[in-house]
This record gives C-alpha cells, structure tokens and sequence, in this order.
C-alpha cells in the first residue's frame, strides 16, 4: 500500500513535469541544442538506457514489458524495436502526450500502449520484465522497496530499476542545486546507500522468490545513477 510520502512525492512529480519544467524537459530528451550541465544529463541518461536494455534480452519478441515511468518514451521505443509489448506509463499526462508526438512511424514487431496513471496499478495485469529508469530516485528507500516488492509479484522473469546511489559527489550537486530558484528545481532526489538497498530487497518477505543479479553505475557530469537487476529464481 502506498504510503502517505509516496502519494504526496507524486503530486509533487507530477505538477513538475506537467508544469514547472515541461519546456526545459522537453528539450533535454530531445536532440536540440543544451548547455554543458544539460549535455552531460543528456549523456548521462543515454548512457543509462543503454545499460539497462542491455539488461533485458536481445530478443523481446513475445515478451510484455512494462516501462515505469515511461517519461518521453525513448527506453519504450527501444524495447518494442526488439520486439517488446511494451505498457509504458507516467503519472505525467505532459510526458505522455510528448512520448506519443515522437512514436516513430515503425516499429518493427514490437508495438507500445502509452498510458497515464500510477506504475504500480495492479490492473496493468502481468509482464515478464518491467524497467524502472529514473522514476524511483525521488522516493524513500522504504517506499522504492514497497513499490519493487509489488511490482514483483505481477513480474515473471526480471525487474531492472535504477536508484540515486549516495556518494559525496552526488550530495555536492544536491547542495548547488539548492541554489537555484525554487521554481528551477526539480523535486529532490533521496540518495540512498547500495548496502542499505540491498538489505531492504534481501530481507523484504515479498522478495524471497527473487535474487540480486548485476549491478552498476553510471556517472556524467550531473548525472549520476545506479542499475540494479532483480531476477526471479
């Protein structure tokens, strides 16, 4: 169940992208012109796709997929060109309709069902991988492992999700950040240690048929973020 601070993060997110940044986040996932901040964001997140399709099987023809918070979809264009049924969703009906404005004509075999709503919504039914980029860094370490530990028992094979790993340099960019008009920040992210995560996940009664596989960071410029794969045993 979702707590009190999870509902409210939301809110939150969601008046972010729908309003206070939707120009600037436009721009950054597209390929106009940033600044150099920007630009290693845009790496960064590139970067961090990668990874984790590289997570998933090569082959994703027949596979359901859900991409939890789908953003301007391009982590979901991807898995439906290998083939992926992919259920992509966002709290944010701006990202959404950004995501549905950039579907390219083809897609191959794969095909994408954009939807806005909560990534958690148990009527979303059953996948055999769901991806989580980015869309859990801004949560509580309790409430990332409540979401997971539900979104496992509706998961067949593998769930791959990133978090904002807490390091000195990523509590140095918090702090700039704070420096910003209120207006041009983004709601904060919760770092939280890889140690306490995995003991979370490991210790979680709802993730006792699940293990830890691989793991790994990537860090650019004012990007940084972790990967980390959960898979069924």
């Amino acid at each position: 169940m979702a707590t009190a601070s999870y509902q409210e993060r939301r809110g939150q997110l969601k008046t972010y992208f729908d309003r206070t940044a939707v120009d600037a986040w436009a721009k950054l996932t597209s390929t106009a012109p940033v600044g150099r901040i920007r630009a290693t964001v845009r790496a960064g997140r590139d970067s961090m796709r990668a990874t984790l399709l590289g997570l998933l099987p090569a082959d994703l023809g027949g596979r359901r997929v859900l991409d939890a918070g789908c953003g301007t979809g391009a982590f979901s264009v991807a898995a439906a060109e290998r083939g992926a049924d992919v259920v992509a969703i966002d709290i944010s009906p701006t990202l959404v309709g950004l995501a549905r404005e950039r579907l390219p004509p083809q897609l191959g075999t794969g095909r994408i069902d954009f939807r806005v709503g909560c990534m958690s919504d148990a009527a979303l039914g059953e996948f055999d991988h769901v991806v989580a980029m980015d869309s859990l860094i801004h949560y509580s370490a309790a409430d990332v492992v409540r979401v997971l530990a539900d979104l496992a028992g509706r998961t067949r094979h593998s769930i791959v999700f990133t978090f904002a790993p807490k390091t000195a340099a990523l509590e140095i960019m918090r702090a700039v950040g704070g420096f910003f008009p209120r207006g041009d920040r983004a709601p904060a992210i919760e770092p939280v240690a890889e140690s306490k995560l995995r003991r979370l996940l490991e210790t979680d009664p709802a993730m006792r048929n699940w293990r830890i596989g691989r793991s790994t960071r990537v860090a650019s410029g004012f990007y940084t973020s972790h990967a980390m794969e959960l898979l069924r045993t």
